[in-house]
């Protein structure tokens, strides 16, 4: 059974930061390809950030490059997503994705074929 865990969301001020970890189980995790999504109040699912399963390669969306850092230890199933300069337009329910086993992953939802229960971030203004 594939599992992922997010954790570290919670209430921040606009300007600080979080990091949001995602554990992952019941997959090679050093196969597959992982990306952060966010759902805010109102708003369609988008895609955040992507890392490909070794690592070197990464990929965010424009709303959030130079801010938002992902990065992952094969060693310790484990993906996280350091968000910096948070902004109340951040606010969102932030979901961790798993890709397929050896296949590239995208922007679309559809390259990812499993999910996180999502975990909520909040920005103050």
């Amino acid at each position: 059974q594939v599992q992922l865990v997010e954790s570290g969301g919670g209430l921040v001020q606009a300007g600080g930061s979080l990091r949001l970890s995602c554990k992952v189980s019941g997959i090679i995790f050093s196969n597959y390809g992982m990306g952060w999504f966010r759902q805010g109040p109102g708003k369609e699912r988008e895609f955040i950030a992507l890392i490909s399963w070794s690592g070197a390669t990464t990929h965010y969306a424009d709303s959030v490059k130079d801010r938002f850092t992902i990065s992952r230890d094969n060693a310790k199933n484990t993906v996280w997503l350091q968000m910096n300069g948070l902004k109340p337009e951040d606010t969102a329910d932030y979901y961790c994705a798993a890709g397929r086993r050896l296949t590239a992953v995208g922007t679309a939802d559809s390259f990812f074929a499993h999910w996180g229960q999502g975990i909520q971030v909040t920005v103050s203004s």
